[in-house]
């Protein structure tokens, strides 16, 4: 998978298209992503040891990654991404401008 934690995206398809926010969460095994503040939904929660009052609680549900693209913020656009090898290290190129792009991980 390409998107990485802290990327910035834009969701190109569903109810919060255009909404442009950062990838919280990656899940790669299920080809997803948890966006902040995208697909977010109410969910009840009973209380208990995790909730001690229970109640009614927003919280964002994951988004498949094909509906998301990385938003490169020096160009405002979108943009795909690609790899290529630099001294001898696996590094994210940006398609558009063939910048390597940096992640909070790095």
């Amino acid at each position: 998978m390409k998107l990485r934690t802290g990327d910035k995206v834009k969701v190109i398809t569903g109810k919060d298209k255009g909404k442009i926010s950062t990838v919280l969460k990656v899940l790669p095994s299920k080809n997803k992503v948890i966006v902040e503040d995208v697909n977010k939904v109410k969910k009840h929660v009973k209380p208990g040891q995790v909730s001690e009052e229970g109640g009614i609680i927003e919280i964002e549900k994951p988004i498949d990654a094909s509906n998301v693209m990385y938003y490169e913020e020096s160009e405002k656009a979108v943009t795909r991404i690609g790899f290529k090898f630099e001294d001898g290290k696996k590094v994210r190129i940006s398609k558009k401008t063939g910048k390597v792009l940096k992640s909070k991980e790095d």
